[in-house]
């Protein structure tokens, strides 16, 4: 995943645009902000969701701002044939709603209907991820996997966590007077990029 600057100097200056490295940058301002995927770039690519839709989300209006964030991430996904897995975390167990189909804009109606409730099984849900992007790998080698975890990182407690072994970005989305902050730890223990959703 292309980030910073030096991500910068390296896009084309048409084409697809790179959200993911886009939003690393920040929120984009002008075209100079925003890049776009090189067209030397052919391999095929898997766009890994996981979204804590949890009891907790609904404070501040904070799954609300995710799902517009969503929306255009799925609007970029179709418009780029990318393929897409997307796994929420909510009530008791994590549960599957896309495994690596293309992009379609009947994601736009699940969205719609996501709500959030219950507990926060988001660990279980890094695991299956995790278990899921190994097999992955083995079947489509060439394939460019990229993650996406949206939480407000409001675990009882973060443990052990998986190997996810693909780049990626955690967008915190926890808001209130009273803020845990295991969001950023938690995107430190899976080496992923760490954002707070206000600064996008």
């Amino acid at each position: 995943m292309d980030n910073g600057r030096q991500g910068k100097a390296r896009s084309a200056q048409q084409g697809s645009i790179n959200w993911p490295g886009t939003l690393l940058g920040g929120r984009p301002q002008c075209r100079a902000d925003v890049l776009f995927h090189l067209r030397s770039r052919s391999a095929p690519e898997l766009w890994l969701v996981i979204v804590d839709a949890s009891a907790s989300t609904r404070r501040h209006r904070a799954l609300t701002d995710a799902k517009g964030l969503l929306a255009q991430l799925f609007d970029d996904a179709y418009r780029q044939r990318a393929r897409m897995a997307l796994l929420t975390a909510s009530g008791r167990s994590p549960k599957w709603q896309v495994q690596g189909l293309k992009a379609a804009k009947g994601l736009a109606g699940w969205l719609d209907q996501l709500g959030a409730g219950g507990g926060t099984p988001l660990l279980a849900a890094l695991n299956e991820a995790g278990h899921w992007l190994a097999a992955r790998r083995k079947r489509y080698p060439g394939e460019q996997q990229q993650l996406l975890v949206v939480t407000d990182g409001r675990l009882k407690a973060i443990g052990a966590l998986p190997r996810l072994e693909c780049p990626g970005m955690l967008v915190d989305i926890e808001r209130g007077p009273i803020r845990l902050g295991r969001a950023q730890e938690l995107a430190a223990g899976l080496q992923l990029d760490y954002r707070h959703i206000d600064k996008l």
